[in-house]
């Protein structure tokens, strides 16, 4: 299934975040509250969420568990936004089970990220790729290349090679190489999709098709925003944006992990009612949260 939003150029929409999975205080997947941060962030001005990614604690998470999230996001906001399934694990059998289902459930679109840990060499990423191309059917599919997670980067000769799978479409970039990054948007049909928040702007200017943000919890409109001053060539207005960001990106990617500050952030706002994690993320100190408290406060959001 294809997303209305879906165009040549940004086949995932612009402005994607990273959505956080709310827990209850016992620790089970609270799909009330998840349904209300997807429409919250929609509303906001994101027009893509990716469930079951990084921030949404995907490691933590059973497939059982991923599936009804994703139907949860669905059935929210599934005609006002792109919605993209992580998918990949370590284990490409278990990736191509997740793969399935979610493509069963109607995502939009589904996120890969390299085997981590392993460490597989190429032929093993491009194998891991195609494996979950030929369960995904039609449904297109974004790489996710962060090798600081992963500890293996999928090389450029790799990319050229993937040309040739039509339903790959496009890379979120993680890799914190812009020059890499550049080349890439030169040279590849592939959309670039910023995977750090801090480079957004750099990422914007160089042509990427949009981000899959964490900061977009609180602050979608403002990237979009941001985005829309690069397209019209006000790179002085977009700086500006990018400036006003910089607090709220310290706040939620600078002093813990982004899950667990950004939960603080949709807690602090009343979008959940609480900022539980599952283990070995820990709950936010308390300095933690006031330093994220007093950015939404400088923002205006509190």
């Amino acid at each position: 299934m294809t997303s209305p939003l879906a165009t040549a150029s940004a086949p995932f929409g612009r402005v994607l975040i990273a959505m956080i999975t709310p827990f209850t205080p016992e620790g089970e997947v609270d799909l009330d509250a998840a349904a209300k941060v997807a429409t919250y962030l929609v509303d906001s001005g994101a027009d893509g969420i990716v469930v079951s990614g990084t921030t949404g604690e995907s490691p933590t998470t059973t497939g059982e568990e991923d599936g009804r999230l994703l139907s949860a996001v669905l059935e929210a906001v599934g005609d006002r936004a792109t919605i993209v399934a992580g998918v990949g694990t370590n284990d490409t059998r278990h990736t191509v089970e997740l793969t399935r289902e979610a493509v069963r459930r109607g995502a939009h679109g589904l996120l890969l990220v390299s085997p981590y840990y392993s460490k597989p060499p190429q032929a093993g990423l491009l194998a891991n790729i195609d494996a979950v191309i030929e369960a995904a059917g039609d449904t297109p599919i974004m790489l996710y290349d962060i090798i600081g997670r992963t500890g293996v980067e999928i090389s450029e000769d790799t990319y050229r090679e993937l040309e040739s799978r039509p339903t790959v479409l496009a890379v979120k970039d993680a890799s914190g190489d812009l020059a890499r990054a550049a080349r890439l948007r030169a040279s590849s049909r592939l959309a670039i999709y910023s995977g750090d928040d801090v480079l957004n702007l750099p990422f914007f200017a160089l042509g990427a098709a949009g981000t899959v943000s964490v900061i977009g919890h609180v602050a979608a409109g403002p990237i979009k925003q941001m985005l829309e001053a690069v397209d019209a060539g006000d790179l002085a207005r977009a700086r500006e944006i990018d400036d006003s960001l910089l607090p709220i990106a310290h706040a939620i990617m600078g002093q813990t992990q982004g899950a667990i500050a950004a939960k603080v952030a949709m807690a602090e706002l009343g979008i959940i009612p609480n900022a539980a994690t599952r283990l070995p993320l820990t709950p936010a100190t308390d300095d933690q949260v006031q330093v994220i408290r007093t950015a939404l406060k400088d923002a205006g959001l509190l």
